[in-house]
């Protein structure tokens, strides 16, 4: 089993560096209001990915896909979701930066962070389709760890982007910088919403 455990592992790391909406939300959380909320989106994105995991390895994820209007359902929420973050984006970059709540900030990009990972159905399309392929016996003791080694790995690559991220955080505190940057980050979720619509991204 630690050959397949490890060659899954390995498929993780290459499907979590590709840029899909996770990783690019994290980033643009830490580079607006810095490290400390973007590590708070990283819990609850990781949180989410391992109810999204139980929820799948139960049986439920197949339930879903077999059900397209609720697939769809969960699809259009999530960009629903990322479209009123664009908005959010945009308008509170016109407002001075102020200090983040260090308990009421952190639960704000915390809930953020797992709401955003919910409501894509491709995270659980993840868990049906590629997880099953490297489990050497179809228990659910296997399941549940290679579950787990996805969301550490999916951790530790998100928790280096907003690490990375967060970097050009004092960069943009300027008021200036910071509706620029609000422009952008609002194109980003926008383009993110619509890429989720596509159904591409995982």
């Amino acid at each position: 089993m630690s050959a397949a455990l490890l060659s899954f592992a390995l498929a993780s790391l290459l499907i979590e560096l590709t840029p899909g909406p996770n990783m690019a939300y994290l980033a643009i959380v830490a580079a607006d209001r810095g490290r400390q909320a973007g590590l708070a989106g990283v819990a609850g994105v990781a949180l989410g990915l391992t109810l999204l995991g139980i929820v799948a390895l139960l049986g439920l994820g197949a339930l879903v896909l077999d059900q397209p209007w609720l697939y769809q359902s969960l699809r259009w929420a999530g960009v629903a979701y990322m479209l009123y973050l664009a908005w959010e984006a945009w308008s509170s970059s016109r407002k001075p930066v102020g200090p983040l709540d260090a308990e009421d900030g952190a639960w704000r990009f915390f809930r953020r962070g797992l709401i955003t990972n919910l409501l894509n159905p491709k995270a659980a399309l993840f868990y049906v389709t590629v997880l099953p392929g490297f489990l050497t016996v179809a228990t659910l003791h296997e399941a549940l760890l290679f579950g787990a080694v996805y969301v550490l790995v999916a951790t530790l690559v998100h928790g280096g982007v907003v690490l990375l991220a967060g970097t050009a955080q004092p960069f943009l505190t300027l008021p200036s910088r910071r509706r620029a940057m609000g422009m952008v980050f609002a194109v980003l979720l926008v383009g993110i919403a619509f890429w989720v619509a596509r159904g591409t991204a995982l």
